[in-house]
Order: C-alpha cells, then structure tokens, then sequence
C-alpha cells in the first residue's frame, strides 16, 4: 500500500505541475467513436511513468492500463496473475483539459481475478483515498471511512451521483437521461416507479464519484459505459468503507464484474437498506448496450 500512495502522490504531482502550465490551453485528441472521450499527452506520461515504476518494482505483474489498452488497439483482461489496473487521469480528463478540480490518479491491483487494494489520489484537492482488502478505508492515510453515516431510508431520501459518459449515441443517451428523470421525478401514482431523489451530482469522475459514496457524502452512484480502470481502485475503497458495488444492469445481481461496464455502489450502511436501495435503482433502470472495444483515435488541437 505504500507503495501505491507513494506512486499515486508521485503522478499526482505531475498532474497538477500540468494542469497549471497550460497556458496555452492543453493539446489533446479524440477517440473516434466520440468527440467527448478526450486524451491528453499528460495522460500517456502519467501512465508510461506508472508503468515504468511497476514494472521495475514488481516485473512478475500484469499491468492493464487506459491509454497502453488504447493504444494496442485491445481491451484488458483479468487472471490469476497480480494485475495492476491503472487510470493515469481517472476518468476526468475533460476536468484536467477544462481546469475543473475534479481530476485524480487511480490505481487498483488484482489477484486472482480479485481486487483487493485500492488508491485514487486528488492531487488538486489534496485528497488522498486508499484501502486493502480487510483492512478499511482512509481518507489522506488517517481519517477512516465513512465520515459520517445515517440509515438509509429510501431513493426519495437519497444524494444520486451518474454521469453522461462519452458514449453520445442517441440511443444510449435517451436511456440514460430517461433513467435520471425517473429518478428525480415525483411520483404521479401508485405504482409509480419514479424516485423522487434529493438530487443528482457528476464530479466528472467515476473514481471520485465512488469516493465521495465511500465518504458518505452520496447515497448513490450508477453508471454504464465506464472501464475497470476508472473503478477498480474506488470499488476497493467503498467496499471496505463498509459499501457495496453490485451490477449497474438490470440483471439484480449483487456481485460486481469489474469489467462488467455497468456499475452501482451504495454508501455504508446495513446490508438490507443497502439492497433495498439496490432493488430500486434496479427498477428505474434500462438495458443499455455497452460494448467491450476500445476504438483508435484522431488528432484535434
């Protein structure tokens, strides 16, 4: 783990040392399935300079990393082998390009096939979350997660987090803004399976997105179409914070795929609220489709 915290403040610096040079506004592409799934030469450094730590530390291990996957042309896969699943900047690039603080390091390890540590490090917010497998969650290395907790009750009394995602087909977007209607809209009947949630927040991040349910400080998040890099750090923090992350379909199932693509995780609470809150997320929401291919990208200033 100190290891990892001390990678993860390394890549952080370089994030930000980045994020506050650009004066002239950051070169970055596009992949090319959506003008909105953005990488910036800083991604590729911070990941290269991840890897190039891990492999001369632990040279046995798997490294399954967003841009190295990207950049082959393929998609990541888990086995018996330790396996380091790594975000150089998780899931908030358009955050970094755009100066918007909500931009963090994610880097999760897996053996076999299990995921059991976890750091997702804020270097502009200076906010650092790590967990093992057993041995809790943390917030900057000394304050346990949660930070605060309170029996959950139902959808009508919960904080939603979600994202658009970079997935722009008109298909899959009207499900998902359908989905985020049903959640906040009142009921107009018995029956009615509308939520009525408090309200809805994007960090921009799926990784600091989970964080903030591990915190305590949301209820909810469910999200299709991100990667295992964007989560599998933040899956070990909520879980051993004393969350769940169960499947983002609608299949009602209580074990996670972390390659799955579709994601839920439920603050820390008792473990029956939580499947109620569970089962009626699983209610609202739609099939959506969520392929694993990671497309090529094309060139923009």
């Amino acid at each position: 783990l100190a290891f990892a915290i001390q990678l993860a403040r390394d890549a952080g610096a370089m994030i930000k040392e980045k994020m506050y040079s650009q004066s002239a506004g950051p070169h970055f592409t596009t992949k090319a399935n959506s003008s909105a799934d953005l990488v910036t030469a800083t991604d590729q450094a911070v990941e290269q300079f991840i890897k190039s730590r891990l492999t001369a530390t632990y040279p046995e291990h798997r490294f399954i990393g967003e841009e190295t996957v990207a950049a082959a042309g393929g998609v990541g896969d888990l086995t018996h082998h330790p396996t380091w699943i790594v975000d150089p900047i998780a899931d908030g690039t358009t955050n970094f390009i755009h100066g918007f603080p909500f931009v963090a390091v994610s880097i999760g390890l897996a053996v076999d096939k299990e995921l059991i540590l976890g750091v997702v490090f804020n270097p502009i917010l200076d906010e650092l979350y790590s967990a093992v497998k057993g041995q809790g969650a943390y917030l900057n290395e000394s304050i346990r997660l949660p930070l605060h907790s309170t029996p959950l009750v139902d959808l009508s009394h919960c904080l939603v987090a979600t994202e658009i995602g970079s997935d722009r087909t008109p298909s899959v977007l009207e499900k998902k803004m359908e989905t985020i209607h049903r959640l906040v809209r009142k009921k107009q009947a018995a029956g009615d399976r509308s939520g009525e949630a408090h309200s809805i927040r994007a960090t921009g991040s799926a990784a600091l997105n989970m964080c903030c349910v591990a915190k305590g400080a949301v209820d909810v998040y469910w999200e299709v179409g991100c990667w295992e890099w964007d989560v599998a750090a933040a899956i070990v923090i909520v879980t051993e914070a004393g969350g769940i992350v169960v499947s983002g379909a609608n299949d009602r199932n209580e074990c996670v795929d972390v390659l799955g693509r579709k994601y839920l995780a439920i603050r820390p609470d008792a473990k029956d609220r939580q499947l109620q809150i569970a089962h009626e997320m699983w209610d609202l929401i739609p099939e959506i489709e969520c392929l694993r291919t990671v497309h090529s990208q094309q060139q923009h200033q």
